[in-house]
């Protein structure tokens, strides 16, 4: 495991590999494509919950925001938000990743910053950030608590953590374990380590210990007639979660 907070050795390795495979929607990152509208949506109006913005003015809802977008990768995440008006870093262990995420957003002309390196870093160089994000990241970390207490030190007083994973249940085992990665072919096998999921339970008592407070909880459910995302109460399998710094 890697010496510090931040994701495992071999799963660093694992998403690095990747190249620019990370943008393509029918590649190893499929699940993750068809999930991103879902967990974007959601992502713009809990933040502009959090900061009080009109969603139907005419400027961009997150305009004047700072945010970090922590295990960035290849910036399925960051550039959406960097889309939306918010002032981004996308921070990521792997170069490799990261100049994969700026390849994309130069294409694409995307305005936000890329970094590699950990959340550690930033914070002992005294960054701070209105709006932190990890998702589909902290199944991944080697140390939990620490990972979550880094990620809220980079955040402003009063300001956002959130956080999406994966719950460590029964179904979470049947579904993206078994089903995704061996079944349906969704996930490259390996990806996940049941054992690493992380309950809701779990999650919030990080949080809470990093000095922050709950504040929404929601769950993402596959509709398979639909054969989309769909936002839930049922945080059985995937959710996402947010909470107010202190």
């Amino acid at each position: 495991m890697a010496a510090v907070a931040g994701l495992i050795d071999e799963e660093v390795r694992r998403f690095a590999a990747l190249g620019d495979e990370w943008w393509n929607p029918a590649g190893p990152m499929a699940a993750l494509h068809g999930l991103n509208p879902t967990r974007m949506a959601w992502l713009r109006d809990v933040i502009a919950r959090h900061f009080d913005r009109d969603l139907k003015g005419a400027a961009p809802p997150l305009a004047g925001l700072t945010l970090l977008d922590v295990g960035c990768g290849g910036g399925l995440v960051a550039e959406p938000l960097a889309r939306m008006g918010a002032e981004v870093v996308g921070l990521d262990p792997a170069p490799e990743s990261i100049a994969v995420a700026r390849a994309h957003a130069a294409a694409t002309g995307a305005r936000l910053t890329y970094r590699a390196g950990l959340v550690e870093d930033l914070v002992a160089e005294g960054a701070r950030f209105d709006v932190v994000t990890a998702l589909e990241v902290v199944e991944h970390v080697a140390d939990l608590r620490a990972f979550v207490a880094a990620a809220a030190a980079a955040a402003k007083p009063g300001g956002l953590i959130v956080l999406s994973t994966l719950n460590r249940t029964l179904k979470s085992f049947a579904l993206a374990i078994v089903g995704a990665e061996y079944v349906l072919g969704w996930v490259e096998q390996g990806t996940h380590r049941w054992e690493q999921f992380v309950t809701p339970a779990e999650l919030a008592a990080a949080l809470e210990a990093a000095g922050c407070r709950e504040s929404e909880r929601r769950g993402m459910v596959y509709d398979p007639l639909r054969r989309d995302w769909r936002l839930s109460s049922d945080v059985s399998v995937n959710y996402c979660m947010a909470a107010r710094k202190a």
